[in-house]
């Protein structure tokens, strides 16, 4: 017979998440997944098993709900693609984000860059949501200047620019077709050193 002292440690089951991070779990499962305008507040609050009074006394709206969603959920998205390793060089950083899309294009629930897709959807620059996206969208554009600077770059900004455009750009193809065409990559390594050499 098995004693008390000697039984396996129960361990205890983790904690239910409250109705808020429920409904901005929900709401990021539905937003991406079928767009803004597809999904309203009752949706939300069955999905995540909530009131839609219990949804109205954590956010003002829909509106709130969109952007605090994007804010909750932008650093997990953008954190797969950014690399601040030492041990690699900024180009080589650069072509990580490339090949991190490349790999998160192949899930079959990937729908294109998050940001641009809600921001697109919602056409108000003036959205809070549309702020968050621009916030999100910066980080990208900031972090590929960070390494066409540290690379000596002739003209880091407009590299920075020019590779976040390409960025989007393969997003939108990956949404499409699935995947991304091995020439994003390509044109990302063309820029970056073209960009270095021009400054040689």
């Amino acid at each position: 017979m098995t004693s008390t002292a000697d039984a396996a440690p129960v361990t205890p089951p983790a904690p239910r998440p409250k109705p808020r991070e429920r409904v901005l779990a929900a709401a990021a499962r539905l937003f991406i997944g079928e767009g803004v305008g597809a999904v309203g507040v009752d949706r939300i609050a069955q999905e995540a098993a909530v009131s839609k009074r219990s949804i109205y006394q954590h956010f003002d709206g829909k509106d709130a709900i969109v952007a605090e969603m994007l804010q909750e959920y932008g650093p997990r998205v953008v954190a797969s693609y950014f690399t601040e390793d030492d041990r690699r060089s900024p180009r080589d950083r650069v072509l990580h984000v490339f090949d991190a899309l490349h790999e998160a294009a192949r899930s079959s629930d990937f729908y294109g860059c998050p940001f641009v897709n809600v921001a697109t959807e919602l056409r108000d620059r003036e959205h809070p949501a549309a702020h968050v996206a621009r916030h999100f969208k910066g980080r990208l554009t900031d972090f590929f200047q960070r390494q066409a600077e540290a690379a000596g770059a002739a003209d880091p900004h407009v590299l920075a620019v020019q590779l976040t455009l390409l960025f989007d750009g393969a997003s939108a193809s990956a949404a499409l077709c699935g995947g991304t065409p091995l020439a994003a990559r390509r044109a990302a390594e063309q820029l970056f050193d073209a960009a270095v050499g021009a400054r040689r």
